[in-house]
């Protein structure tokens, strides 16, 4: 890639997590095959990189089944598909991801396949884990899948996993493992992402916040003799002028009750973690208008746990900040905005054209 060339992938949202108005729900954008599927093929159409599908269990869709029938739908996109660790097996997870890559197929160069992993590793339904033990699980899961995608015979003898088998038959259409995308700020979540991910996933920050995270996680990669790549999750409004923009954030947020956004937020099984107490952080030190530095809007964190915040403005305002964030590192965002249909399409007409982008080589 260019140095000025980043990924820029969209978001559908398998999660229930779709709006007009933040906290009130509409049928006509509850998670379904018909109106996830729309999303992704309106991010294909509108010429994104890649789409993350993410995993919940009592919201909305069983990531891996819409993965593969929409592998059947997409011609050219890449899916960054969201798996929690403690699903599957890891010798099926392999083999899981390599039928997900074969049912996709291959890049434009016909090189490799168009499959990306997000590695999740948070409690399963019903279960609580505490944090240590749950990234070092999440870790081991991903050296034994990796050898495994590699071709490479696996003899593991692990604090979770004591295997010793050779691959399954099918492999990536590349013959090597995917890239796997993680996110998580805790110091066992980073140290699991040094030692086992390709692509260090961060949600919104302050500057300084994402410089000085960068410099840690290179750090920490370095002392295992690897290098990672970086990512940026965050949602986006843009609009003509600043004031159009603004006045559609203040919009979304127009129905929501303080009491229905903390039972929203304390649905996921990720409420509790420090990524998500982070986000809460932004929004009690943003201004009154929830903005925490030039852009950055923390109101989506109102009525959502994860990423919460969301970069607002025009077409410039945007496009400024990606290459702000691209100065400090970052090659890849996932993007979204409410409704998601509807945003992918306004972001692709008016900022897409205007970035270096394509697909992250890895």
């Amino acid at each position: 890639m260019s140095k000025q060339e980043c990924e820029i992938a969209w978001f559908s949202a398998l999660c229930d997590d779709d709006y007009e108005f933040l906290g009130v729900p509409d049928a006509a954008l509850k998670s379904s095959w018909e109106h996830c599927r729309n999303i992704v093929m309106r991010a294909e159409e509108g010429g994104f990189d890649n789409i993350l599908l993410p995993s919940g269990y009592e919201l909305g869709l069983d990531t891996t089944a819409f993965a593969a029938a929409v592998a059947t739908q997409v011609r050219r996109i890449k899916l960054l598909w969201a798996t929690r660790i403690g699903e599957d097996w890891p010798p099926q997870l392999a083999r899981r991801i390599a039928t997900l890559d074969r049912i996709l197929g291959p890049n434009a160069a016909g090189t490799a396949g168009r499959l990306n992993v997000n590695i999740i590793s948070s409690d399963m339904p019903g279960e609580k884990l505490a944090s240590g033990p749950r990234y070092r699980r999440a870790t081991e899961v991903m050296k034994i899948v990796r050898t495994l995608l590699n071709g490479e015979h696996l003899d593991h003898q692990g604090e979770f996993y004591q295997l010793e088998l050779d691959p399954a038959r099918i492999s990536t259409i590349s013959g090597k493992c995917p890239a796997f995308y993680f996110g998580g700020l805790s110091d066992e979540a980073r140290e699991c992402a040094a030692e086992g991910c390709d692509v260090y996933l961060m949600w919104p920050d302050v500057m300084g916040n994402v410089r000085s995270i960068i410099a840690d996680m290179k750090e920490r990669a370095a002392r295992h003799g690897r290098t990672l790549r970086f990512g940026y999750r965050a949602h986006v409004i843009v609009r003509e002028t600043e004031d159009e923009a603004r006045e559609y954030a203040a919009r979304l947020l127009s129905k929501l009750d303080d009491a229905t956004g903390q039972a929203i937020r304390e649905k996921s099984l990720d409420a509790k973690n420090y990524g998500v107490q982070r986000q809460a952080e932004l929004r009690a030190a943003a201004s009154d208008d929830g903005f925490v530095e030039d852009n950055l809007w923390t109101g989506i964190g109102r009525a959502r746990s994860g990423c919460g915040a969301a970069i607002v403005g025009t077409p410039d305002q945007v496009l400024a900040k990606l290459r702000a964030y691209q100065a400090e590192g970052i090659e890849a965002f996932i993007l979204s905005g409410y409704p998601h249909a509807q945003e992918a399409d306004l972001f692709a007409r008016h900022v897409l054209p205007h970035i270096e982008h394509g697909p992250l080589a890895i």
